[in-house]
C-alpha cells in the first residue's frame, strides 16, 4: 500500500519551523507532490495535541496515510499509529516523556522563536501517561532512526521501546539529526510515499 496522506508531529518546544519538519516538506513537495503533508503546530497540552491531530486526520484515509514524529513527537506517532493502525517512522523519540518532563513544569520558550512563550502545567503530565502505548504491540511496519550520539534522550532505551520496529541505529548524531537529508530516502521507501 502506497501513502498518500503523511502526518509529521514535532517535538517538545519545536515547531513545524524545525529543521527536519521543513526538509521532510520540501522533500514530499518536490518528490511527491500528490501527498498530502500535514504538520500541525501542536499546542503544549498532550490531549489538546492529541485531539487537534485526530480532527485534521479524521477524514484520511486509514490504508494510505502514515505518521512521522520526532522526540515527543515520536512518542506521539506511536500514539496515532496505534489508534489509527498506519505505519509509523520515529526521529530519536521520547519513550518516558511523563517522567522526562516533568522537570520543565512552568514557563518554556519556543526552540525557533524565543520570544514566544508556553507553561507546561502540571496536569500535562497526566496527559501524557494517558498517552502511553507502550506494551502494545505494534499497529503496522515501525521504523525508528536512532542516534546513539543523541545528548538527550537516551539511545538504549530508544531501541528497547521498539523491539519490533525496522532500526536505523547511527553510530554518531545527535538529538536534532543534523543529517537528516540522508534519511529522508530511506523514509520515503519504507512509507512508500505515491
Amino acid at each position: 500500500m502506497t501513502t498518500t496522506h503523511l502526518l509529521y508531529l514535532h517535538g517538545f518546544r519545536s515547531s513545524p519551523s524545525s529543521a527536519k519538519a521543513r526538509q521532510m516538506a520540501a522533500h514530499v513537495a518536490q518528490h511527491h507532490p500528490a501527498v498530502t503533508f500535514w504538520c500541525p503546530q501542536l499546542p503544549p497540552s498532550p490531549q489538546a495535541a492529541m485531539a487537534l491531530v485526530a480532527q485534521g486526520i479524521a477524514s484520511w484515509p486509514r490504508g494510505a496515510m502514515a505518521v512521522i514524529g520526532s522526540s515527543l513527537g515520536g512518542f506521539y506517532a506511536s500514539w496515532v499509529a496505534q489508534h489509527a493502525g498506519c505505519p509509523s517512522v520515529m526521529l530519536n523519540p521520547a519513550v518516558d516523556p511523563a517522567r522526562d518532563l516533568a522537570r520543565y513544569i512552568g514557563e518554556q520558550t519556543s526552540w525557533h522563536d524565543p520570544a514566544e512563550r508556553f507553561y507546561f502545567l502540571p496536569e500535562y503530565i497526566g496527559e501524557l501517561q494517558a498517552l502511553d502505548v507502550r506494551g502494545r504491540p505494534p499497529a503496522a511496519p515501525e521504523l525508528a532512526i536512532i542516534a546513539k550520539g543523541d545528548e538527550v534522550l537516551d539511545w538504549r532505551e530508544m531501541v528497547a521501546r521498539y523491539p519490533q520496529a525496522e532500526l536505523r541505529l547511527l553510530e554518531g548524531g545527535d538529538h536534532a539529526l543534523s543529517d537528516f537529508t540522508e534519511h529522508l530516502e530511506p523514509i520515503t521507501r519504507f512509507l512508500r510515499l505515491a
